[in-house]
């Protein structure tokens, strides 16, 4: 380990990638908790808890990713400790590159929910064979999902998400108005046009009691997303003008 002392120094890393996902789990809170107590288990003193919101593990340009690796690099963490696999890294690869860098400086990668530990043979052995198992599940479910897709197509009907602002007709293909959602975007629409930043209208749309269309609190990103949507709506009409 790269400590000479006798309690082991940890830093938790928590990633969510929409505020959707609080729902399910695997909100910052509950990861963190999570973190909390397996530092405990461990006997560890955890140092930091490093945080990615709303961004996905496609990548390991993060900037929470690369602040960990600094840490790492710099001799300063024995153990990293997450709350699930895939709140680090959804891909093989990223995954081998993260434990090689891990190994050099003999920090081990602890997760909470596969009770995995990389400071044991056996756990590098377990935790590999699994990333390869889930990176085989994703891949499976997404030729299944691009063949329900075409299967769709062909037959008429509508393929992708649904508007913010709109509901599929009974038709299964036409669009129609989603009249609470349109009522949505136009107050986003108000508060932006006051100077609000996009946290602090997701902050004023949860004090409103304003839910997303999945039924969570809002997040500076869903809102940008939004906005972004609106004005290249916007700018489209005009040029159609």
């Amino acid at each position: 380990m790269a400590s000479t002392s006798q309690s082991k120094r940890a830093i938790g890393y928590a990633r969510v990638s929409t505020d959707q996902q609080a729902d399910h789990g695997v909100s910052l809170e509950a990861q963190t908790d999570k973190l909390r107590a397996m530092a405990t288990v461990q006997g560890a003193d955890l140092a930091d808890v490093i945080v990615d919101a709303g961004v996905s593990a496609k990548s390991l340009k993060r900037p929470g990713i690369q602040q960990l690796l600094a840490q790492v690099d710099a001799g300063a963490v024995d153990v990293v400790i997450v709350a699930k696999l895939d709140r680090l890294t959804r891909s093989v690869r990223d995954l081998a590159d993260l434990l090689d860098q891990f190994e050099r400086k003999g920090v081990a990668l602890v997760s909470v929910s596969e009770s995995l530990d990389t400071g044991t043979a056996a756990g590098r052995l377990v935790l590999n064979i699994m990333a390869s198992v889930s990176q085989w599940e994703r891949e499976a479910i997404g030729e299944r999902t691009r063949e329900a897709l075409r299967h769709k197509k062909a037959n008429g009907k509508r393929v992708g998400t649904i508007p913010y602002g709109y509901a599929l007709g009974s038709d299964g293909s036409e669009l129609i108005p989603h009249e609470p959602e349109r009522r949505v975007l136009a107050r986003i629409n108000e508060l932006s046009v006051s100077g609000l930043s996009l946290r602090e209208i997701a902050a004023q749309l949860t004090t409103e009691g304003v839910r997303t269309r999945a039924g969570g609190k809002w997040h500076f990103t869903s809102v940008g997303r939004l906005l972004r949507s609106r004005r290249q709506a916007d700018v489209s009409a005009s040029e159609a003008a």
